[in-house]
């Protein structure tokens, strides 16, 4: 016998994107259930953003002790990779989700661990462990929030490998000897960073000519530099063919017949959604797809069903998951409240327009890179008349401060029609905590003029924003 119960709303996946669609229709007075088939808190919490932060966090702090003086001297030791790895256990709860879970019994959301599948038209159906079903029954709307998960290559041998994608190379109890990762994206040069830092001989294996492509082109290449002065390996233009495994070497087959030994090999080479056993083909869509939504991150073609976060494919990135979640929310509780006329033009309270125009990121690398809105490369494709502002990041006093030997480099890309900022990129030793004031200036869409008065705090490494406010003024 298959349990039934109803609930306004019904989200497929306990991560940070589910808990806080959950939330904004808890908020808004809808009874809300909440489907996990593995640990609530989701990818963020357990193999991605949090334990990755914990590994890297001890590595950027050393290095910028290394350029400070009176403190260089204390800290050129190796880290205790033990003590790393238990903070990281500590930040992860040690993979255990009770603290996540009570959050979502203290705002009055029901938990089903298992499988959810769709099973019709605002139906979705739950297999526990155990094998036992429930059907749940949405009034108003079932949020498919169920995330990505490593796109491996088609390669001989790899399943016998037993490669690490992020989740092991976040999650492992040990340093390996020497580490092949191949990729250039965030996960590959960060995961990069730290297992250099904690005692690993790391070869970054890049198919394209650079890391961090999605960046401005200087992002990636001061990244390559610090990798190489710290002892990894940066090859360019260069893919795996095949690997395997024996007594515990892996071996790598090159491009062009060379190959590589390591104790262990990462593929960071992308992501997939996880929509491909989720029951999509019972309501006329192809399982395994990205689910293309509205602004208000409506699937596209129906009138109940959501996809909020990676899962749209529209920013794979956890603060823009939760970004969208606050936005889903609101339109579903004003949908099933009757509003009449969503607010869905630019900048709406029902339209996620930041996932177009000012989504911000952070390479928490050394140094670190971050970006907000458009590179160069992207404004000029869309047909923009735009200006690229760069200056030396080494030039405002508070960098020097900072750091002796200060290196890094920002760029604002100016709107040359409306003379507002497209885009912004720091690369540097603590820019991550500077982009937020470039999300600011983006989606507030701050005329040039206006930041003019906002004067930063001096000796910061934030005058930057005034060196480039000059370079454009002339």
């Amino acid at each position: 016998m298959t349990d039934s119960k109803t609930y306004d709303v019904v989200v497929l996946g306990a991560g940070p994107v589910g808990e806080n669609v959950a939330d904004r229709a808890r908020a808004g007075g809808l009874s809300v259930a909440i489907v996990e088939s593995e640990l609530v808190g989701g990818e963020c919490s357990y193999w991605a953003c949090m334990p990755s932060k914990a590994l890297l966090r001890p590595v950027i702090a050393r290095a910028d002790a290394r350029r400070v003086p009176g403190l260089r001297q204390s800290v050129q030791g190796p880290l205790d990779a033990a003590a790393v790895l238990a903070h990281r256990d500590d930040y992860t709860s040690h993979w255990k989700d009770d603290g996540q879970v009570g959050w979502l019994d203290s705002i009055g959301v029901d938990l089903y661990r298992g499988h959810g599948r769709i099973a019709g038209t605002r139906q979705v159906t739950v297999t526990g462990s155990d094998g036992t079903e429930r059907t749940l029954t949405a009034r108003h709307a079932v949020a498919v929030c169920t995330g990505t998960r490593a796109a491996l290559p088609d390669l001989p041998g790899l399943a016998e490998v037993k490669p690490w994608t992020s989740r092991e190379a976040t999650s492992a109890d040990h340093v390996p000897g020497r580490l092949a990762v191949d990729g250039g994206g965030v996960v590959a040069v960060e995961m990069a960073t730290a297992w250099q830092a904690l005692g690993s001989q790391v070869t970054l294996l890049v198919r394209g000519d650079g890391l961090l492509p999605r960046m401005e082109p200087f992002a990636g290449e001061l990244v390559a530099k610090a990798l190489t002065e710290a002892g990894a390996e940066v090859r360019t233009g260069v893919s795996v063919t095949a690997v395997r495994r024996e007594n515990g070497t892996v071996t790598a087959t090159l491009t062009g017949g060379d190959t590589l030994e390591a104790d262990e090999i990462l593929f960071a080479t992308g992501r997939a959604p996880r929509t491909d056993d989720l029951g999509l083909e019972t309501i006329g869509v192809d399982p395994g797809s990205w689910l293309p939504v509205d602004e208000s991150l409506r699937v596209q073609g129906s009138d109940w069903l959501y996809a909020v976060g990676d899962a749209n494919h529209r920013a794979l990135l956890t603060h823009q998951g939760k970004y969208q979640a606050r936005i889903a929310g609101a339109a579903i509780t004003a949908r099933a409240q009757g509003v009449p006329l969503l607010e869905t033009d630019p900048w709406g309270a029902h339209s996620a327009t930041a996932d177009h125009a000012a989504v911000p990121q952070v390479v928490f690398t050394d140094p670190e890179a971050s970006s907000a809105g458009l590179t160069l490369a992207e404004a000029e494709s869309a047909g923009r008349r735009v200006r690229a502002v760069d200056y030396d990041m080494a030039g405002v006093a508070g960098a020097g401060l900072y750091a002796d030997g200060y290196e890094g480099r920002a760029r604002m890309i100016v709107d040359l029609d409306r003379e507002v900022l497209l885009g912004v990129t720091f690369v540097g030793p603590g820019v991550g905590e500077l982009i937020h004031s470039a999300t600011v200036a983006i989606a507030g869409e701050v005329p040039i003029d206006r930041l003019w008065h906002a004067v930063p705090s001096y000796p910061t490494v934030s005058e930057v924003w005034l060196r480039l406010l000059e370079t454009f003024r002339g």
